[in-house]
């Protein structure tokens, strides 16, 4: 990785809990350590909000889900929801390394991380499109060492902000560069649903993102459909 402006890349340095949110963030880590043997999953889902607010297990109180496009591509198996609300990368290597997924050998992993990286809060400064691809590629890394025997299936970031000229949308592009080109060098699956997600004009609508970043049931079902040839 070239020399930035940073001495060190945050995206890649694991770290618990860093915002607060609408579930409790320590109560769901230790519910998936005592559920994810039970579960004995299938399929895992690796990400931050949008994987989280999707539905399955464990469920979050007070988080409805969508359960229309979930079952549409989930009945058939035995899933483990490791989505965790405003997660970052260093969340999921964090969780990664204190036990999730320990033990488990499950026939595929989706992984959908990174636009949290792109924000700056107090407690974390935004990272460059090159240090999230590497935060992906730290993830990847733990995740065949847990389970080699996975198939990983790498998702594009999906589009946020409601027109298209927002800079937001092009750190994701080049996010989504690099992380392209990790599925090619490991030859991983890479599935970018961008396109399906946005109108024709380029804008996000709210009929598919309400605050332009989380999903309805019609962003989720375009995602269920994007996986359902691949599970």
């Amino acid at each position: 990785m070239e020399q930035t402006q940073y001495s060190r890349n945050t995206a890649v340095i694991p770290v618990p809990k860093l915002e607060e949110d609408c579930y409790d963030w320590w109560e769901r880590h230790e519910q998936v350590l005592r559920e994810q043997d039970s579960i004995d999953p299938e399929v895992v889902l690796i990400g931050d909000s949008i994987t989280h607010f999707w539905g399955g297990q464990p469920s979050t109180e007070g988080i409805e889900g969508a359960s229309e496009s979930w079952n549409s591509v989930f009945a058939p198996f035995r899933v483990l929801n490791l989505g965790f609300g405003w997660d970052r990368t260093q969340n999921v290597l964090w969780r990664l390394d204190h036990g999730q997924m320990k033990g488990l050998s499950p026939r595929t992993v989706v992984i959908l991380i990174g636009t949290n990286n792109t924000s700056e809060t107090e407690n974390a400064r935004a990272n460059e499109a090159e240090e999230i691809g590497e935060g992906l590629r730290a993830i990847c890394d733990r995740v065949e060492a847990l389970a080699p025997q996975a198939k990983i299936i790498i998702m594009a970031v999906f589009p946020r902000e409601q027109y298209p000229d927002h800079p937001r949308r092009a750190i994701i592009a080049e996010i989504n560069t690099y992380y392209a080109e990790l599925a090619r060098e490991r030859q991983y699956h890479f599935v970018d649903i961008g396109p399906k997600l946005l109108e024709s004009n380029g804008t996000l609508s709210e009929k598919t993102a309400p605050d332009f970043c989380h999903l309805t049931e019609r962003g989720y079902h375009h995602w269920a459909e994007a996986l359902r040839p691949l599970l």
